[in-house]
């Protein structure tokens, strides 16, 4: 057990296990936690009796059945009225671990069982194994909350095919295993009863190379799991359109039940962010991991500081949207403003724009 008290880290064999121990809270992530990540996978970088990193979470009924659903959105919103210092620390470490596993250079595994949500896809989408079972739940859900997908968010639902990660973004959907296979987001099917065989498989068996983890591997997952067809085409003709209000329009004259259902979940989400959030996807498909988890870094002080739009952080969507959700539970956010058609660009540029010069920024160093 960590100094957290949240993460379990011991190494097994030639393997590094990390199991999120947080099931009352769905393992979401704390900065403790963050830090105890980040400084067990630094150690085992170095350590040569570590040939692969296997990631799992801690189900309420034992290992697995959750994965992580996110970051510790009801410490955001104590922070805020605390005026606690530590909310800035937790974004920026967190995508500095996010970066650290994209870049590790040892083979990751992640077991993406049951719920794997924001915070949970920020440790994921970074590992050179991504494992879903028949109970995948996997979303970025932030627009709901006033937020939008970070966690490196930008960086892997660009690459997704088409306007997939337009689609994945705005709305929040959830997927499971089919989509998230379907989309790039996912790479084998595993029958959810054979995690735990598989985790302890990676305990026992030498590693010489990346070939004896993949060959491993493909003893559990299901070779021929059948893929639903997914309508690709048809979320493409919606979400590769201009603009969000060109989206929802389109869709809500479309007439079919699919279209009108995601047209109404996107008036539900914060107007602001559903705009900004487009913007950062189609931003990042033309940069590298590091730039773009600078440029959340950057939104994500907006978020909380929309200065540009004379709103402190007790005022920003960000916070009326973790209240709603959270807090008070009412499900009934107040954005500001309350329409997408309401949303100007002078609103959203500033959301992309650096407070920091760039010898201050605080992932400067992330190459």
């Amino acid at each position: 057990m960590n100094a957290s008290g949240y993460i379990t880290a011991e190494i097994r064999g030639q393997a590094g296990c990390i199991t999120l121990n947080r099931p009352g809270a769905l393992n979401a992530l704390s900065l403790p936690m963050i830090r105890d990540l980040l400084a067990t996978l630094r150690t085992w970088q170095l350590d040569e009796r570590v040939r692969v990193v296997a990631f799992r979470g801690m189900g309420k009924a034992g290992p697995f059945g959750v994965f992580c659903a996110g970051g510790d959105i009801r410490f955001f919103h104590q922070a805020v009225m605390a005026g606690n210092p530590e909310l800035e620390d937790f974004f920026t470490e967190e995508y500095t671990l996010n970066h650290l596993i994209h870049t590790y250079p040892k083979p990751t595994i992640a077991f993406m069982d049951g719920i794997v949500m924001g915070g949970g896809m920020g440790i994921a989408q970074g590992t050179t194994h991504r494992l879903v079972t028949e109970r995948t739940k996997m979303a970025m859900p932030e627009t709901g909350i006033g937020l939008f997908p970070d966690v490196g968010g930008g960086h892997f639902l660009a690459r997704c095919p088409g306007a997939t990660g337009e689609w994945l973004a705005l709305t929040g959907e959830t997927i499971g295993a089919d989509g998230a296979i379907a989309c790039g987001l996912a790479d084998t099917f595993i029958d959810s009863g054979r995690q735990a065989a598989l985790w302890d498989a990676l305990a026992t068996t030498r590693l010489e190379s990346s070939t004896d983890l993949d060959s491993i591997i493909a003893i559990y997952s299901i070779a021929n799991y059948s893929i639903n067809t997914w309508a690709i085409a048809e979320i493409d003709h919606y979400f590769s359109l201009d603009c969000v209000p060109a989206i929802v329009q389109t869709l809500e004259s479309a007439g079919s039940p699919w279209a009108a259902q995601t047209a109404a979940r996107l008036r539900q989400n914060s107007p602001l962010l559903l705009h900004v959030t487009l913007a950062q996807i189609r931003r990042a498909r033309g940069m590298g991991l590091a730039d773009e988890l600078r440029l959340e870094r950057d939104m994500i002080r907006h978020c909380f500081n929309p200065l540009h739009l004379g709103r402190t952080a007790a005022s920003s969507d960000t916070f009326e949207g973790i209240r709603a959700l959270a807090i008070d539970k009412d499900r009934q956010p107040k954005w500001l403003p309350a329409r997408i058609e309401d949303v100007t660009p002078e609103m959203v540029s500033p959301f992309l724009e650096s407070p920091w010069p760039a010898l201050a920024h605080p992932l400067r160093d992330l190459d």
